[in-house]
């Protein structure tokens, strides 16, 4: 059984805020993202005047969404049925968040698309799934869906999942060994949000116990995601 001493002396750490990273120059560029960096490095160069960025839970949409949003100047919309996010969108860059995840009146949707086109501005959208899977009755939103630039982020690889892994502790002021990076990735689910509740998990035993970042510690906190291998 594990010596169980060292947590008697415990203690609950304090939540304290830690704002991450989000500038350009902070955003971890790997083979999943370089398709969706590129598409919003080249704004207003886009191929279409609507552009949808899916990718599964932390994979960057957000933190990609946040970059475009500062350097287009862009409004958050809620496209509903009380017309505002047209007129936003007749008068500049206009952003979508969760367009999958959050209930929106189609025509609404539809008369931005038209707004954005006919004006010549930009509207960035991010969902979890592609648009055709999205809950969408009316028929002329569809075909304008269709007609929109999808680029999907995939699962991180090894690569960035690393530099993503240093990043969020980084946030933090804390610094972490290459050879405990390399042991995580190793060993965790091949996911962004893996990555950030892992960091969360080591962050919170190293401040409850007062002590730096072990592979002991590591080891307990992916056995505790449930993505320790069996052996290890």
């Amino acid at each position: 059984m594990r010596d169980l001493s060292a947590r008697k002396n415990e203690q609950l750490p304090l939540e304290l805020p830690h704002d991450p990273a989000t500038g350009r120059e902070d955003l971890a560029v790997g083979g999943p993202l370089a398709a969706a960096v590129q598409l919003i490095d080249r704004w207003p160069q886009w191929p279409s005047p609507v552009v949808v960025l899916v990718g599964p839970a932390g994979s960057g949409k957000s933190h990609l969404a946040g970059i475009w949003r500062e350097r287009a100047d862009a409004l958050p919309i809620l496209p509903d049925a009380t017309g505002e996010a047209a007129l936003a969108a007749a008068a500049g860059p206009v952003l979508f968040e969760d367009a999958d995840r959050i209930a929106f009146d189609d025509a609404a949707l539809f008369h931005v698309i038209n707004a954005v086109r006919q004006h010549g501005q930009s509207l960035l959208m991010t969902a979890r799934t592609w648009p055709g899977m999205w809950d969408v009755t009316l028929p002329d939103l569809r075909s304008r869906l269709k007609a929109a630039t999808v680029v999907e982020i995939g699962e991180p690889d090894e690569v960035l999942l690393a530099q993503v892994i240093v990043k969020l502790f980084a946030d933090r002021q804390l610094q972490i060994e290459p050879k405990l990076v390399d042991y995580i990735v190793q060993r965790m689910e091949r996911s962004m949000e893996m990555a950030q509740k892992l960091v969360d998990r080591i962050d919170f035993l190293s401040l409850a116990r007062g002590t730096r970042i072990t592979r002991p510690l590591v080891q307990e906190a992916l056995a505790a995601a449930g993505s320790a291998i069996d052996g290890e």
